[in-house]
């Protein structure tokens, strides 16, 4: 009996490193596009690190089994793939519209809402205490850290695209998470992410593109969708094949503590203290779905 137990413990705990990893990848694409050249917009980078991360992630798939994608349900990969793109035009436009403060605090800070209700209305998952205490400090968190930027701009047509965003993201986890019961996460992934960059393609067509070719512009390119796109989302795949929706997209709001950190040591960015309130309010919360009670973990034995 005590092997099942080190293995349920051992699992759950592996399921939050793995989405935490793929949330601290997320957290670099700030820092990335800084770097990029003069030239480059929201548009056409979320565009490009969909079109890597979908030629990516096929090579990786096709390399483990050439027929990867036989056995994937229709339906449940295109409407993944919809939202997959979804997120990328409706966040990138409403920030253009709200500012990039505003913008993330609700795009990033509606996903767990969205994502608790989806979850228990089409998954039946729980939502525990425990879930609700740490969402609400994590999001209060994203407030903070939003709110002490000198500069905001409300803008109504921009705050329902980024919650459009929050949404679509929300939904994408739900329906990765009805596709991984007895697939490879990488399979799945490369699936969904190939028909969201098919579905952006469009938005390439006429767009000044000659900035891609300068070496820092190309190293951006390729850090947004392989290291960025495809290796943190086949991470919170693999992560949320072991936890729940809801749990899963908290804990990846330990992307805006990541950025925060890489805008203060790599950019030389200050944060206020307001903003680093912020931060430990999220370390907070995204603690509070880590650590589990002895009590808690006896009662999974079975």
């Amino acid at each position: 009996m005590n092997k099942p137990q080190k293995q349920l413990i051992s699992s759950d705990l592996k399921g939050i490193i793995l989405i935490l990893s793929a949330a601290v990848l997320w957290g670099t694409t700030g820092t990335s596009q800084a770097f990029a050249p003069m030239g480059s917009t929201p548009r056409t980078i979320g565009a490009l690190r969909l079109a890597v991360a979908g030629i990516c992630l096929f090579i990786m798939a096709v390399g483990r089994d050439r027929n990867f994608y036989r056995n994937m349900p229709l339906k449940p990969v295109l409407a993944a793939g919809v939202f997959v793109a979804a997120y990328q035009v409706f966040f990138f436009w409403g920030v253009s519209l709200t500012g990039v403060a505003v913008g993330t605090i609700v795009g990033i800070g509606s996903s767990p809402i969205f994502a608790g209700i989806l979850g228990r209305l089409f998954l039946k998952e729980k939502l525990q205490p425990k879930w609700i205490a740490a969402t609400l400090c994590a999001i209060m968190g994203c407030a903070l850290l939003a709110g002490s930027s000198s500069a905001l701009t409300i803008s109504i047509p921009g705050i329902l695209l980024s919650a459009g965003a929050g949404f679509a993201y929300a939904t994408y986890t739900i329906f990765i998470k009805i596709l991984l019961p007895g697939r490879r996460a990488g399979a799945v992934t490369a699936m969904v992410f190939c028909t969201g960059a098919i579905l952006l393609l469009p938005l390439l067509y006429g767009a000044d593109l000659r900035w891609v070719a300068q070496p820092a512009g190309f190293m951006v390119i390729l850090h947004l969708g392989i290291i960025a796109t495809a290796v943190s989302y086949i991470l919170f795949s693999r992560g949320l094949a072991l936890t729940q929706a809801s749990t899963a997209v908290t804990l990846s709001l330990a992307e805006p503590v990541t950025a925060g950190m890489l805008g203060v040591f790599v950019l030389g960015e200050q944060l206020t203290f307001t903003a680093w309130c912020g931060v430990c309010c999220i370390l907070s919360g995204l603690s509070i779905l880590a650590i589990r009670k002895p009590g808690k973990r006896r009662a999974h034995s079975r």
